[in-house]
């Protein structure tokens, strides 16, 4: 899957839009990534799960931050027959209450999905949770870096974070 496709995907997913918007952190810009539109669209889905089980190993396990990181995590637990858990952003107050949902062995490597990075915190915060629940966390794939510095906070939690599409490249040939 090269990046080009990645983006012409995106772009026929009509995922990227124009125009002026607020940013879940208070932010404002001039263009929007819509995750819903493009993990509910089932060939942009499919090439994003394609691209990240290029980038895995073997054994990788995968780890989907909810809401929005959860259809790529099963999507590319399928292509790449690898297994996944769910990170909650808050703890459920009824069943088993777990922050991290499905099978974790204690030291067990993750590798954690997102779907676009701008500040890096909710990245963070679901490595953070992954790390308590007794995983070893230290890549993080993410679909969509807006490059507003969610790389440097993610990099200094200690991860390595690999981006498929840089906000650079996905504006490069802006209409």
């Amino acid at each position: 899957m090269t990046n080009q496709e990645l983006i012409d995907a995106l772009r026929a997913a009509d995922a990227v839009q124009f125009g002026e918007f607020e940013l879940s952190h208070g932010g404002k810009s001039e263009y929007y990534v819509d995750k819903y539109l493009f993990e509910t669209d089932p060939n942009c889905l499919e090439a994003i799960a394609e691209a990240f089980a290029e980038r895995l190993e073997p054994d990788d396990k995968l780890a989907g931050v909810a809401l929005g990181a959860v259809p790529l995590a099963a999507a590319t637990s399928v292509a790449a027959g690898a297994p996944y858990v769910i990170v909650r952003k808050q703890r459920k107050e009824y069943g088993t209450s777990n922050l991290v949902e499905g099978r974790l062995e204690e030291g067990e490597e993750v590798v954690v999905l997102e779907d676009i990075v701008t500040t890096g915190t909710s990245l963070v915060e679901a490595v953070e949770a992954l790390r308590e629940a007794g995983a070893t966390v230290e890549r993080a794939l993410v679909v969509v870096d807006r490059q507003e510095g969610g790389r440097e906070t993610v990099e200094e939690a200690g991860l390595e974070m690999e981006a498929l599409v840089t906000a650079e490249e996905l504006l490069a040939e802006r209409d």
